[in-house]
């Protein structure tokens, strides 16, 4: 077997192949530098142990030799952090100093021992971020042996387990604060006297905190002094008993006091100077205190404080269970208070309420001073005591306010509350001691609850005498409860909804976690989200999007969370996405969640499929796009109509008397040719206008592509082979016949242009009936399709998108005009139909012209030549044209042919000219003009002289308002043109 050193490099680096980044890292690496040499030179066992390390998808790291060197695959790249790259390939107590008084004693003993070793959630004070982190992990050091069989590296698995460690933790703070409240409450209620009940919930406090010393203090009137009955001290911590000034312990204090602010110092040396009340704290043995005052109506009434003899780092959980402490302590003092009173009166009843009656003053201060309800009924229900509190409250609910002496059967009858309220009482007078939250009142004032303690007055033997009510409303707390119990059924409600929406909705739903304030992980996929992308939620699931997405699209989207993350609301874009079933536009909003720490944890991502919506606004631009070129060049077209009249006109009289000798009438007859190209020119914009003047017929399409053949044949020349397939049966079709010769010998030289190499120029034509919803939004009925196919270059959908557009030409500068797919686009939609191309890069082009069916008798081919060029005429021509050289030219010609002529530049002159005794034998009209058209001139003159002949000259297609039986001529023309026309008038006439 050959060795190592045999082997080529590609073989012997096999084992480090894939792996992901860190694979791509550690090959691109020169280790031969390091103590580990080149990967060429590494011990089998590194080999299959990082062989086995980057393919794993838990994460997994290598400690490797004497310096425990380095080796990491993608999965344990979070637990580097910051650390990658430069972590890899160190050793490990240079990488991991801030931990390597823990973990590195657990590495040693498992390359001393040759044992294994584990642990679970071992907390690590590891450094982020520039900050000692609490962080907490499970993971496993597993031995390496070399060849030799010793321990040579250490193989660890592992992941973090912080955020799982951190809520048990908070959970279990949670439950210790309601255990020690509960057992508080189990505490306090026992106890019978206000000095029992303080030192009692200073004792609990200090115990659960491991506090120096805990004390309850009672509040003078005047906000001034305040008096710490007792408290309780731990071993060795003298006792804060007695009485202070508030201002002794600094203004800070006295000030947080005041304000009901809770006063927390962790340390006194530091954080107090001299003068501010650190003398007076460090007198009693206090170096770190949480005070919490208790305000009520406004006032400093109590204050709870725990103080350590030492400096304390105090919690936030501490601090609010010393806030909850002192509102309990001080509900039962104030309870203990009044129990104690009420034990002083019940020695005997008519004892204390003789004490009462005699004594008001006494009575006043004992039931008026608390904002409890106290009551005290005989065995017939008569008030024997009822302090303020409660007959207001009386007087609130029920509209009546007892005294000393009334029956409160008597007083609540007819109330809706009789039953309840006397079978409270009932129960207390019956000798049963109970608690009862209960809600009381008239329906009609809302529910109001109370907390109500009752009790029976026994006399001296025994005997049931009375009975008692001590109570509160806790309307506001049973509300809260109410709410909380409210807001969780919404929470829940609200889930549910959610997740049906999520399931069901037509959106792409998603749902992105962020991972150390950077890396993002794909943590949930909507089912329509797995059916458009192919992804699957539980392959994924947090999982790097890096390894889930293509590169050339991760940027973008890594982008895109980014700024979601900045900008802390909503954000939405349009993006292009390449899915299974082809390339979609989607409209994807993100929305960044804020967690409990202020930090976005995670974004939830909509996407919705707007790719019809992006193709019909894209096929609305481009037709509006053509809709306005062709308003512009139709425009233009007509004006240059008007200057080419004289242009040609003049030439062509030149020509016809051979005016000039033969280099002048070379210069005029290359004059001529060039006014012709022009008027080509024009009439190829028009036609893409859609505004051509048309001579609209039925055409014999198999008699018109016959005659074209050999014509088109010797314009494509021998390379070229031409097919000619036409139906037996071809209707025939509405069409102007000159005008769609032109367009077939159109498409014929593109298509000859497009095979330069040669190739198969194919004719058809056959019969098609239209449906509802057909080929270009075609209208139901029969159609002629025309198609020419080659077998040429195609084009592709970029060239394929700009075909028809005006002077878009793929042929070169000087070989095309760009015009001839625009005009027969122009001349297909002017007739009713349309033109559709089909084409692929290297599979040839289909065109394909739709023309209605005609219903009129059949014209042949528009190639007639018999047009006379010279025709004598006698009479009188009646010239209208606002256009002095339109009218000059066309007058020049009408007087050549022996026309007497009377000009006029407007039809009201025209009308004129006519109502003053004029009698031409013809009038011959341009059509657009200030003021009427030469339409309107026809239309009257027909209806006062019908047998005057009028003809219509325009240089525009725009037929609103003209009779389709008017005599037209479109501009520009020759002599001999006009010749036609003005002698097929006579002749008719």
């Amino acid at each position: 077997m050959p060795s190592t050193d045999d082997r080529s490099d590609e073989e012997a680096l096999h084992f480090i192949a894939g792996g992901g980044e860190l694979g791509s890292l550690i090959r691109a690496r020169d280790w031969s530098s390091t103590p580990l040499g080149a990967p060429a030179a590494w011990p089998q066992s590194l080999r299959s142990a990082l062989s086995i390390c980057l393919h794993s998808s838990f994460p997994t790291a290598i400690y490797w030799g004497a310096e425990l060197r380095l080796l990491y695959n993608d999965a344990w790249r979070p637990v580097a952090a910051e650390r990658h790259p430069w972590a890899l390939g160190r050793p490990g107590a240079e990488v991991w100093s801030d931990i390597w008084d823990i973990v590195g004693p657990q590495l040693a003993d498992v390359l001393r021992t040759g044992e294994g070793f584990s642990t679970l959630d071992q907390m690590l004070p590891i450094t982020r971020d520039g900050a000692v982190r609490e962080t907490y992990w499970n993971y496993s050091f597993t031995p390496i042996r070399g060849e030799n069989g010793t321990v040579v590296g250490v193989f660890n698995q592992g992941n973090e387990t912080t955020a799982r460690v951190m809520t048990e933790r908070r959970s279990l703070a949670e439950r210790e604060r309601l255990r020690f409240l509960g057992a508080l409450d189990d505490r306090l209620r026992v106890s019978r006297d206000p000095t029992d009940v303080m030192k009692a919930a200073a004792e609990h406090l200090a115990r659960h905190l491991d506090a120096s010393r805990t004390a309850y203090a009672d509040v003078d009137a005047d906000n001034d002094r305040f008096a710490i009955r007792d408290d309780y001290t731990a071993p060795g911590i003298g006792s804060s008993a007695g009485s202070y000034r508030l201002d002794l312990f600094g203004p800070r204090a006295a000030a947080d006091m005041r304000a009901g602010n809770t006063l927390v110092i962790a340390d006194v040396s530091q954080e107090l100077g001299p003068g501010s009340g650190r003398e007076m704290f460090q007198t009693i043995g206090i170096e770190a205190i949480i005070c919490c005052p208790l305000l009520k109506d406004g006032r400093l009434v109590a204050m709870m404080a725990v103080h350590q003899a030492s400096a304390r780092d105090w919690k936030a959980e501490e601090i609010a269970l010393v806030e909850a402490t002192v509102e309990r302590c001080w509900a039962y003092v104030e309870r203990a208070g009044a129990e104690a009173r009420l034990r002083e009166m019940n020695e005997t009843l008519e004892e204390r309420v003789t004490a009462a009656l005699a004594e008001r003053k006494i009575f006043a201060d004992l039931f008026e001073t608390t904002s409890a309800f106290v009551q005290i009924l005989d065995r017939d229900y008569r008030f024997l005591a009822i302090n303020n509190a409660s007959a207001e409250e009386y007087r609130r609910v029920f509209g009546i306010r007892p005294a000393v002496g009334d029956n409160l059967l008597e007083l609540l009858a007819g109330s809706d509350q009789f039953e309840a309220v006397r079978a409270l009482w009932c129960r207390v007078l019956a000798g049963e001691s109970f608690g009862e939250v209960a809600q009381m009142g008239e329906t009609h004032l809302g529910p109001t609850w109370y907390d109500m303690k009752f009790a029976p007055v026994r006399s001296p033997a025994g005997e049931t005498i009375g009975a008692s009510l001590f109570g509160y409303d806790v309307t506001d707390r049973v509300r809260e409860q109410q709410q909380l119990a409210e807001t969780e059924l919404a929470r829940r409600e609200a889930d549910a909804l959610y997740r049906a929406y999520f399931e069901h909705t037509a959106e792409a739903l998603f749902v992105i976690g962020i991972v150390d304030g950077a890396g993002f992980t794909i943590e949930e996929l909507n089912p329509t989200h797995e059916t458009l992308t192919g992804l699957s939620s539980v392959a994924i699931r947090g999982k790097p999007i890096e390894e889930q997405l293509p590169a050339d699209v991760v940027e973008a989207v890594v982008a895109n969370f980014r700024r979601a993350m900045r900008a802390r609301q909503p954000i939405s874009y349009r993006e292009v996405v390449d899915l299974p079933n082809g390339r979609r536009h989607w409209d994807t909003i993100l929305v960044p969640v804020e967690g409990a720490d202020g930090r976005i944890n995670r974004i939830i991502g909509s996407s919705r499929d707007v790719t019809a919506r992006v193709q019909a606004e894209e096929q609305l631009r481009q037709s509006q796009k053509l809709e306005a070129m062709g308003s512009l060049t139709g425009g233009v077209s007509h004006d240059f109509n008007n200057l080419l009249v004289p242009i040609l006109g003049v030439l062509d009289l030149l020509q016809r008397r051979g005016v000039g000798d033969d280099r002048e009438k070379r210069l005029i007859d290359g004059a001529l040719q060039s006014a012709e190209r022009a008027r080509l020119l024009v009439q190829r914009l028009l036609a893409f206008a859609r505004r051509q003047p048309l001579q609209t017929v039925s055409v014999d399409v198999a008699e018109l592509v016959g005659g074209m053949a050999d014509l088109i044949g010797s314009t494509l020349g021998p390379q070229i082979r031409i097919e000619v397939e036409v139906a037996d049966d071809l209707p025939v079709a509405s069409a102007d016949p000159n005008q769609l010769e032109m367009a077939l010998l159109n498409l014929a030289v593109n298509a000859r242009d497009a095979m330069p190499q040669g190739g198969t120029l194919r004719i058809s034509a056959r019969g098609e009936e239209v449906r509802s919803g057909g080929a270009e939004g075609l209208a139901p009925g029969r159609y002629v399709r025309l198609s020419v196919a080659d077998t040429g270059v195609g084009m592709d959908q970029e060239t394929l998108k700009r075909a028809v557009e005006p002077f878009f030409s793929t042929k070169g500068i000087g070989k095309g005009t760009g015009l001839g797919l625009s005009m027969v686009h122009g001349l297909a939609a002017q007739l009713g139909g349309a033109l559709t191309i089909a084409s692929q890069p290297d599979s040839g082009t289909t065109i394909e012209l739709w023309l209605p069916v005609g219903d009129a008798p059949i014209v042949g081919s528009g190639s007639d030549s018999s047009v006379p060029s010279h025709v004598s005429h006698d009479g009188t021509a009646l010239l209208v044209d606002d256009e002095p050289l339109v009218r000059a030219s066309t007058a020049d010609m009408l007087s050549d042919i022996g026309f007497a002529v009377v000009e006029a530049s407007s039809a009201e002159e025209a009308m004129v000219l006519l109502d003053r005794g004029l009698q031409p034998n013809i009038v011959v009209t341009d059509h657009l003009m200030p003021g009427r058209s030469g339409s309107e001139l026809a239309a009257e003159v027909q209806g006062r002289w019908p047998r005057l002949p009028v003809l219509l000259i325009s240089g525009y297609a725009d037929a609103t308002g003209v009779d389709p039986a008017l005599p037209r001529l479109t501009k520009p023309f020759k002599q001999a043109e006009l010749v036609a026309s003005v002698g097929e008038l006579i002749r008719h006439d």
